[in-house]
């Protein structure tokens, strides 16, 4: 292990991005004592497009890395998902388990990521702000990229670092991917996520609400859309209300979703406050990249975590969990390698890292994939809101899997069920 900095601009690991992923990567590769960087394009605090509502997953995430996500400081928690759709209002608690806690989070993500890479840092991560990569450094005789090359700080100074492996953390754009030729799967399912905050009453809630009926009224015919519309209150005076929308329909491309989450802002009872003069940001949108949409996820000394893997669970649009997870388990990956004596060997547990992720989400996301193509379809939508929901035994069984929320060993038979859809199905 390397104890002292190789030099300011060299370090036994380079982590792109310092999102979720980049800094749940950083800090388990810093605390098991190697030498990394992290490097962020933007300066602390800064915003991101989300829900920012967290399932029981990514809280276990946070608890792993030792976040404190006490009431005091700052985090409002939910008991589970609040469901409305054909006449319906459902409140289903987060699943009683052995691997996950019973309860999510909600906090804004102008402060959550600055809490992950501070925490890398305490770890030991020696995080540059401000540092906007260009693109990769690649060996011309092996093909390997050897580090990176970035404009520094506010004068946008070239500097180039240095070292063995690097991450790519950067998200769905990953310019990085892009400049080693990992391009976008087709094949693959793509979301969009459009989002404002408003000033509201209902900003305490023990639930996130989901609302699994998105219709487009503006029209001279209502329109069901392939998507869902989300009320998640933020404890702060404030809700966040969004909708989630799929790329497998022709409305995904017709629509101004902006527009369409105005309509449905508007449509929302009158003391709720979901008005223009209550909005208390623009409207903004971000790419939900779905189900290993790029590969493969390691290549030449480029390993790919979260979103610029396209880690996006495809049932339920959450990345933050699949973002940290993946972190986690590409940190581990490359702490073993690094004990490895040789360069073959070092290679030969690099090149697992792809294997392991199929292993553990490949066929969960294959299922996930079937289940997209089911619900843009609006009649089938139609049908699943109007019969599902009023059938509380299949709707505890449909949360589990849509958040991906089962215990692996010992499990009821939801679990089971669950579990063994997901084994026996191709982890493509």
């Amino acid at each position: 292990m390397t104890e002292q900095p190789l030099s300011e601009h060299s370090a036994d690991v380079i982590v792109v991005g310092a999102g979720p992923a980049g800094s749940t990567t950083a800090y388990y590769l810093a605390k098991a004592g190697l030498d990394v960087l992290l490097l962020e394009k933007t300066a602390f605090p800064r915003e991101k497009v989300c829900g920012d509502g967290l399932t029981p997953r990514a809280t276990k995430q946070l608890v792993s890395m030792g976040i404190d996500i006490s009431e005091e400081a700052g985090w409002l928690r939910n008991k589970g998902l609040r469901i409305i759709g054909g006449g319906v209002r459902l409140e289903l608690d987060w699943p009683d388990l052995a691997s996950y806690p019973d309860y999510g989070l909600v906090r804004k993500r102008d402060d959550f990521d600055e809490m992950l890479a501070r925490q890398a840092q305490k770890a030991g991560a020696r995080l540059y702000e401000r540092c906007n990569v260009s693109g990769p450094v690649i060996d011309d005789r092996t093909g390997r990229i050897t580090g990176v090359t970035a404009k520094l700080g506010e004068e946008k100074r070239q500097v180039t670092f240095s070292a063995p492996l690097v991450v790519a953390a950067d998200g769905n754009s990953t310019r990085l991917s892009l400049a080693m030729g990992l391009h976008r799967r087709e094949d693959r399912p793509m979301g969009v996520a459009v989002r404002t905050y408003f000033t509201t009453p209902r900003h305490q809630d023990d639930y996130l609400e989901s609302w699994l009926e998105l219709w487009d009224r503006r029209g001279p015919q209502d329109r069901l859309l392939p998507g869902y519309g989300w009320i998640f209150g933020m404890g702060d005076g404030t809700s966040n209300v969004g909708l989630g929308i799929l790329d497998s329909s022709s409305a995904f491309r017709e629509l101004d979703w902006r527009e369409v989450l105005k309509a449905w802002c508007a449509s929302m009872p009158e003391d709720w406050g979901f008005t223009p003069d209550n909005m208390t940001t623009p409207i903004r949108g971000a790419a939900l990249p779905m189900a290993f949409n790029r590969q493969p996820h390691y290549t030449r000394g480029l390993l790919l975590v979260g979103d610029a893997g396209g880690l996006v669970n495809p049932f339920n649009g959450e990345g933050i969990a699949y973002a940290m997870e993946s972190g986690q388990i590409a940190a581990d990956v490359i702490v073993q390698a690094h004990a490895r004596s040789t360069p073959a060997q070092r290679e030969l547990a690099l090149r697992n890292y792809p294997q392991i992720l199929k292993d553990t989400y490949g066929g969960y996301y294959t299922l996930g994939r079937a289940f997209v193509k089911l619900i843009g379809n609006p009649k089938v939508m139609k049908i699943a809101t109007q019969r599902g929901l009023t059938h509380p035994l299949l709707m505890k069984f449909t949360l589990k899997m849509l958040a991906n929320l089962t215990d692996p060993t010992g499990g009821d038979a939801m679990d089971r069920i669950i579990n063994g859809l997901s084994k026996v199905a191709p982890k493509a």
